[in-house]
């Protein structure tokens, strides 16, 4: 095991050193005791695949499974299994599909999630965040929150790539690989499990375009294809083309572009479309837009009769407040959509839940629940929103406590005590975009 960790290093090493090298040996480092790590680091406790093999199942005679996977790589004969595809809710109208793998496809991934990350994490922009080691959104905040307080910041490309994990192109993904990687045996592996398909009510899918959303390979391939298509783009090519500031912010596929001057967001604008076409995507037309917003959009607004721009990113409105001292500052909440999907989720999970456990067993996953959500959305400037789906927890709460039969269990007075007993966490911000720190 140590061994190969020391190769992954030594991997990571060489790829900082010479940007331009291809590796030519990688799928040996996929032995039995480097998988074995692997299934170990992964979740015992998510949904089952296709194969309806649990963590724990699996792991019963590991060593003998392993062996026999590992032959089976070798010898060119593993395939992987499909995913099984379930919907989980996108937002209020719409559902998102996500993949679920077999306990193996989630083993070799993994294996190759690791190896792909040693070389890739050091080719890897700053301006890149989701789905990364020791990267967060929170980070990905703070950096939209530096760039429109501290640079010249007065327009906005706000882009959304329409369908990006169902139509991210088999054949250009794998040449952008190449470019790294030359070992045909774990570009192979690879490219069956872009081919592997799902199952969707017992019906076999397979596509040339698309990563698996759900599956552990797909960010870290999806952020392949988007350094390449997007990021070294940005970097070497828009920024040198235009006459004023600008900068980008990614976390996946979500992505923001901070500019200077009118004319140069609109070059960028239709920049990103005419990129996005070359290799088979498009912004969608709907949500993506360029606008005016900065420390001078609130003048602007007022002289021309309307309200301030706002935008939303990774789950915040984003928008122009002032200080106490009346200067300017980047203002953020949980955004209405957002906070109407928690209220929505929460109410349905305490209606379903409330008669089929005791009441303590569900109220340390209420607790965790909440902190949850304080975790990701209690972040400087958002007390209000959070403080605000605190009190609609409660309210649904003792809704459903006394929906438990015809007869009304519990007012408010015996349900605060009850709360005195048993406190569910409050709320509190968690991050601190200013000290650019968690607080403590």
């Amino acid at each position: 095991m140590n061994n190969t960790w020391s190769k992954l290093s030594l991997i990571s090493a060489r790829a900082e050193r010479d940007s331009v090298v291809q590796f030519t040996s990688l799928a040996h480092l996929l032995n039995a005791e480097f998988l074995k790590d692997c299934f170990l680091r992964l979740n015992r406790n998510k949904a089952v695949g296709i194969d309806n093999v649990s963590w724990r199942t699996y792991s019963e005679n590991l060593d003998e499974k392993l062996d026999k996977l590992v032959s089976r790589m070798k010898r060119k004969s593993y395939k992987p299994l499909p995913a099984k595809r379930v919907y989980i809710p996108k937002n209020e109208n719409e559902k998102r599909p996500l993949g679920l793998s077999a306990i193996e496809n989630k083993i070799v991934e993994s294996g190759i999630k690791r190896i792909l990350e040693s070389i890739y994490e050091v080719d890897f922009l700053d301006f890149s965040y989701g789905f990364r080691p020791k990267r967060s959104c929170h980070q990905a905040l703070t950096k939209v929150n530096s760039l429109i307080m501290s640079k010249p910041v007065s327009y906005i490309v706000e882009a959304d790539i329409k369908g990006f994990f169902d139509n991210v192109s088999h054949i250009e993904l794998m040449t952008f690989l190449r470019i790294r990687i030359s070992d045909s045996s774990l570009l192979h592996l690879i490219e069956l499990f872009l081919k592997a398909g799902y199952v969707d009510e017992g019906l076999l899918v397979r596509s040339d375009s698309g990563t698996p959303q759900g599956s552990i390979l797909s960010p870290i391939l999806a952020n392949i294809f988007l350094h390449y298509v997007l990021d070294v783009w940005f970097e070497a090519t828009v920024k040198s083309h235009i006459r004023g500031f600008c900068d980008i912010v990614r976390y996946a596929d979500d992505f923001l572009c901070v500019i200077q001057y009118s004319d140069d967001a609109q070059r960028i604008e239709r920049g990103l479309k005419n990129r996005f076409r070359k290799y088979g995507l498009e912004l969608h037309p709907t949500k993506s837009r360029t606008f005016s917003f900065g420390r001078f959009e609130q003048e602007k607004s007022q002289r021309q009769n309307r309200r301030s721009n706002s935008f939303d990113f990774l789950g915040f409105t984003h928008f122009c407040d002032t200080t106490r001292s009346g200067k300017f500052k980047l203002g953020r909440k949980t955004s209405g959509k957002k906070f109407r999907a928690k209220c929505k989720v929460l109410n349905l999970w305490l209606k379903s839940i409330r008669n089929k456990i005791k009441t303590k067993d569900w109220w340390k996953i209420l607790r965790l629940k909440l902190f949850g959500h304080f975790q990701y959305y209690g972040i400087s400037g958002n007390y209000i929103s959070i403080s605000k789906f605190y009190r609609r927890a409660l309210f649904l709460t003792h809704k459903w406590l006394n929906c438990r039969s015809q007869k009304k269990s519990m007012n408010w007075e015996r349900f605060y005590q009850y709360l005195d007993c048993y406190p569910l966490p409050k709320p509190k911000i968690k991050y601190n975009l200013y000290a650019l720190s968690h607080a403590m």
